[in-house]
């Protein structure tokens, strides 16, 4: 008897061939059919006028913390997301221990967004990577992976002196060899950051700023003996435009791993295709050498969120570092004195704030959300609006709604988005030197709602745009990130694969407004939007997630390197992006 028939719906595999029309028959979380059946069947699923597609797979997530409190990582899953891959930007929980979970816990949340009181409910007892991940065994929802942060890495081995300090001989070893034993323990590999912006509870550089180029190449010489595994990695150039030096950078780390370095992240946007295409240039000087080097892109504009409360890039404008180090209560005492707002302001607009500097233009700044009765007409309007309104200055004006809300208040700055920038950016989606994903589903809490980016790409970039076929969009979500990780029979829908399957409404597929939640633990707030038409989730064979609500189910497997992966190495991509250098289509 079957599990599970999906009857009458669109079939879109992932990869990359014509919808058809067919039945999709599951037993034992697993397609064991694709097309008619006469078998009987414990339930059924019409999907007359439905799509049916391999569940989304998210390779830049989170939710390492997020999923000790909430299994169903949501609200990934009801935009269609099957299988998450945490530890990414160099940030993991394991395999650091008791010992250093208030250290952690202000690192992640300064600079992931992530709220300290949520974090504080952790146990943080674990004494291994190994021990941390098996808790996750059998208690989630989803299929999640993480690999290891060089950050937490760094932390375990050299202490306090993690920060800031250049690493022994000894101590890159002793890096390498817990690195090891991580992988040994099933993580899927290795992230570290080298980005101006990521810094700690202190406003310090996060520990694998300090890293050398000699210890970074040490660490990733480790994933070569380890089946299964892989390296995402940030460099400052990721923000602001590669250098040379960055190119064989990573270029060398490839090859040393003998893996693909999938590096975050990629913007798009019209009004800079050069830059854009010399992001891109350096998968095609990788290749050249033998290595591949990704991009990770978003599918959608990122509507960056500013909110006084966790600081999270504000407090990369000089002199404002000390400011957000402080308890809200002094906090809202400084940015009520008039000669701290100068102080603040002069700061902001210096020579010294760089491209940050850009939000300084307080009067741009859209007022997004309040939370204080007497702020609640501000909202939607611009700080120019209010300014003008109250006969104040933008960067006062601003101030005294911020410390009304006490310090809660959404800011979003004005990004556009032009018809320009989605057709480029539905080029870039298709550029075999990329890869979609990136959602940053589980942090940025205050910012964003990153699990929006599947529905994005579908609802406005196919049913909105007609930017691409639905089959190529599938595929984009699907089977090419499941590739570049090796995730094994996983992101397709094939007889005997795994049944991660999504049943939507093209019709309708889409997402709710951004807007804030008080549900986390501790009461702390995140940014939340609902899927729009996604109707079923499945994941090894069961419903996660029925009409946009979840159904308590939790079949969600935690993948483990080797055994749930296969080894993909520096040959994976290398032609496509020498097709790419070409000029010619595909992957």
């Amino acid at each position: 008897m079957l599990d599970l028939l999906i009857r009458g719906g669109t079939v879109v595999d992932g990869t990359g061939v014509a919808p058809r029309r067919a039945d999709v028959a599951v037993r034992d979380g697993r397609v064991v059919a694709i097309g008619e059946t006469d078998e009987p069947v414990a339930k059924v699923i019409d999907a007359d006028g439905l799509m049916v597609t391999p569940g989304f797979v998210d390779l830049h997530t989170h939710y390492d913390a997020q999923l000790s409190w909430d299994p169903t990582a949501s609200p990934s899953p009801l935009h269609g997301v099957t299988t998450v891959i945490g530890g990414n930007c160099g940030f993991s929980l394991a395999p650091a221990g008791p010992e250093h979970a208030r250290y952690l816990a202000r690192m992640m949340a300064r600079v992931e967004g992530m709220p300290v009181a949520a974090l504080e409910q952790l146990d943080w007892s674990w004494s291994s990577f190994g021990d941390w991940v098996g808790r996750l065994d059998g208690s989630v929802a989803v299929n999640a992976g993480f690999l290891v942060g060089h950050s937490a890495v760094r932390r375990v081995v050299m202490g306090e002196d993690a920060v800031g300090v250049v690493a022994s001989d000894d101590q890159v070893r002793a890096m390498a060899s817990l690195l090891a034993r991580s992988l040994e323990e099933g993580a899927l590999g290795f992230s570290t950051s080298q980005a101006p912006t990521h810094n700690d509870g202190d406003g310090m550089p996060v520990p694998s700023r300090a890293a050398t180029r000699s210890e970074l190449e040490e660490l990733c010489r480790v994933l070569s003996t380890h089946p299964g595994t892989t390296l995402e990695l940030i460099v400052p150039g990721c923000l602001n435009g590669f250098s040379a030096d960055e190119v064989d950078l990573m270029t060398t780390l490839s090859l040393l791993a003998d893996r693909p370095a999938n590096w975050n992240v990629l913007g798009v946007s019209a009004l800079n295709p050069g830059g854009l295409e010399h992001q891109l240039e350096a998968s095609t000087a990788a290749a050249k050498r033998g290595a591949t080097v990704v991009a990770l892109t978003l599918p959608h504009t990122m509507k960056l969120r500013l909110c006084f409360e966790p600081g999270a890039i504000l407090d990369s404008l000089p002199g404002w570092r000390e400011m957000f180090a402080l308890a809200v209560p002094e906090r809202m005492k400084v940015l009520s004195d008039p000669v701290e707002r100068a102080r603040l302001d002069a700061g902001a607009k210096s020579k010294e704030a760089g491209i940050i500097g850009a939000l300084a233009r307080w009067e741009n700044l859209i007022i997004d959300e309040t939370f204080a009765p007497e702020n609640a007409a501000y909202e939607g309007r611009s700080v120019r609006d209010v300014a003008q309104a109250t006969g104040k200055e933008p960067f006062d004006a601003l101030l005294d709604i911020v410390v009304a809300d006490k310090l809660r208040t959404g800011l979003r700055p004005p990004i556009g988005e032009s018809e320009a920038d989605w057709e480029l950016r539905a080029k870039v989606w298709q550029d075999p030197r990329t890869v979609v994903g990136g959602s940053d589903a589980g942090a940025h809490l205050d910012m964003m709602c990153g699990a929006i980016y599947s529905t994005s790409m579908l609802g406005d970039g196919v049913r909105a745009r007609q930017l691409l076929s639905w089959e190529e969009a599938v595929r984009q979500l699907t089977d090419v990130p499941a590739r570049l990780y090796g995730l094994r029979e996983r992101g397709r829908l094939a007889q005997g694969w795994w049944a991660d399957i999504v049943v939507f409404d093209p019709g309708r597929v889409g997402h709710g407004a951004e807007r804030t939640r008080d549900d986390l633990p501790g009461g702390a707030s995140r940014l939340y939007a609902e899927g729009v038409g996604i109707e079923h989730v499945i994941v090894n064979g069961e419903e996660i997630v029925r009409s946009g609500e979840f159904t308590g189910s939790l079949p969600g497997a935690v993948l483990r390197s080797g055994t749930q992966t296969d080894t993909v190495t520096t040959g994976f991509g290398a032609a496509a992006a020498a097709v790419a250098a070409a000029g010619a289509p595909g992957r």
